[in-house]
């Protein structure tokens, strides 16, 4: 892993005293679910903004759907463009980690007086026990996992769930309480997922070509 960037010392002021939900993914590519999403961090976990950590290569994912890691970016760009508390970044790309683990490591150890609440589907809930040092992620800040259809029953019998049974808390009071912690949010369901949107762009996606609005 770099060093750490220039940007997270100099924002670490800006940020002191302050929640920043961290929605990570590959946004492959992003699309209005995952602004759902991160409307709902706003209004339920109370968070002052919302970062889309784009991931620059998902290490349980394969590549060959995967666009190019600046188009991804993009599109989280567009979606979120009148959203003043939403975020994309590439911080991961600049801090060179590829696992969770090291980028929550990174944040804390740059921006110490900010509180983060890492932000999951639950279908990642189901397999968060494969993640690397997923017991130091539930360890080193509040979970905020978001119901997802066929996925609620897996992920709360997922070893996560059942590890960490007794810190399960509300949205509301995880901004305030202290790790571990972890809730379960629900909300109004939106049909749309990345695959559906791969497949409405078809190659126009993967290609780079920008696809125009209708």
């Amino acid at each position: 892993m770099t060093g750490l960037p220039y940007m997270l010392i100099r924002e670490a002021a800006l940020w002191r005293g302050r929640t920043i939900a961290l929605y990570g993914g590959s946004f492959n590519p992003a699309h209005k679910g995952h602004r759902r999403v991160a409307r709902e961090c706003l209004r339920q976990l109370h968070a002052d903004a919302v970062w889309f950590l784009v991931s620059p290569g998902n290490p349980q994912k394969t590549n060959d759907s995967m666009a190019a890691f600046k188009k991804r970016v993009d599109s989280v760009e567009q979606l979120t463009r009148h959203h003043p508390r939403m975020m994309a970044t590439d911080i991961e790309e600049r801090l060179g980690t590829r696992y969770s683990a090291d980028t929550v490591l990174a944040l804390k150890k740059a921006m110490p007086f900010t509180n983060f609440i890492w932000v999951m589907g639950a279908d990642n809930l189901a397999s968060f026990h494969t993640w690397r040092h997923w017991r130091e992620i539930a360890r080193a800040l509040p979970i905020a996992v978001f119901d997802r259809p066929g996925y609620a029953l897996s992920g709360l019998a997922s070893p996560f769930a059942r590890c960490f049974q007794r810190f399960r808390t509300t949205p509301q009071r995880l901004k305030t309480t202290q790790s571990p912690a972890w809730a379960f949010v629900t909300m109004p369901r939106h049909p749309a997922s990345a695959t559906q949107a791969r497949q409405l762009l078809g190659e126009e996606w993967l290609s780079g070509i920008e696809r125009k609005e209708n």
